[in-house]
């Protein structure tokens, strides 16, 4: 058996995650104590505010750092770990990339930094349903607004970023196209592309502030769905401005032997996109105390 954790990303935050473990398992109580402005988001919202992207991603890092401990705790350790967007973050502090009140500390500032990125109202996000990426690709180019390829998340499912000229003259384009559905998303800015290239630099003054370490267990990374052996600080700060490959990612971890997939924090998302891109794989979602003990009981 070969594990790979897969770590949630922005989205998939609620009022509440976490708190179970905390309730009854003593490391997670010790890490969620240390933190406990973020404790109380987690656990008691209020839901309004959790969803701002400056909240959202450092609740959503400790939560699934806890779950991951937990896990690790009980034996079950990866050979490989990744994570979608935020959740890269979350994976290399499980990893020991940084300490983990540096990875607060540097999510803290990616999420306001993110958040202030781009003028309300001006950028936008759609998933493309149903349409293949070199059909994608060949359709954005048209627009005379930007569009980019934001996230490449599994056969199917590709969400495109830019500003509102270029995603609303792309969305007719690929309907035309053949996409089964163009559907806008909620979020306050167009996310991973090069409209957040100034926002990249003003997250490498804050990454630079600490020195990261070699991670203790193998990443796959989101700007190429695969390991990497550039300088951290230059990976991410390319991440937050360049396409996900995360389908990418999936697929490499099989073709390295993956045959087991856990996914780590709130939700279901990523287990999706692995059940979309592979067949014969085992997948797992710990984001409660109750898939825990329903993974633990099946892997020891």
């Amino acid at each position: 058996m070969k594990i790979a954790f897969l770590f949630a990303g922005q989205g998939a935050q609620a009022v509440g995650m976490g708190k179970d473990f905390y309730d009854n398992l003593e490391t997670s109580k010790k890490i969620y104590d240390s933190f406990p402005e973020i404790k109380e988001l987690c656990f008691n919202g209020p839901e309004d505010v959790l969803n701002q992207t400056k909240y959202a991603q450092k609740a959503m890092l400790l939560t699934s750092y806890v779950i991951a401990k937990e896990l690790e705790n009980n034996g079950i350790k990866p050979e490989y770990v990744c994570g979608l967007s935020l959740g890269e973050y979350s994976a290399l502090a499980f990893a020991d990339a940084w300490k983990l009140d540096e990875a607060i500390d540097i999510i803290t500032h990616r999420g306001d930094i993110m958040q202030n990125a781009l003028p309300l109202g001006t950028t936008k996000m759609a998933a493309v349903i149903g349409l293949d990426r070199d059909a994608i690709l060949a359709e954005i180019k048209k627009v005379s607004g930007i569009c980019e390829v934001a996230n490449f998340n599994c056969p199917g499912q590709i969400v495109i970023t830019g500003d509102n000229k270029g995603v609303d003259e792309a969305m007719p384009l690929l309907q035309a196209a053949g996409a089964k559905r163009v559907l806008p998303l909620n979020v306050s800015g167009a996310f991973h592309s090069s409209l957040l290239n100034d926002a990249s630099k003003e997250l490498r003054a804050v990454l630079d502030k600490y020195t990261p370490q070699t991670p203790k267990y193998k990443v796959l990374y989101n700007v190429c769905g695969d390991e990497m052996t550039d300088n951290l600080n230059d990976i991410l700060e390319r991440q937050i401005c360049h396409s996900v490959y995360f389908e990418d990612t999936i697929k490499n971890l099989k073709e390295k032997g993956v045959d087991t997939f856990i996914e780590i924090g709130p939700g279901k998302t990523l287990s999706g996109f692995v059940r979309k891109t592979l067949t014969d794989v085992k997948i797992y979602n710990v984001s409660d105390l109750a898939g825990l003990n329903n993974l633990l009981s099946e892997l020891k």
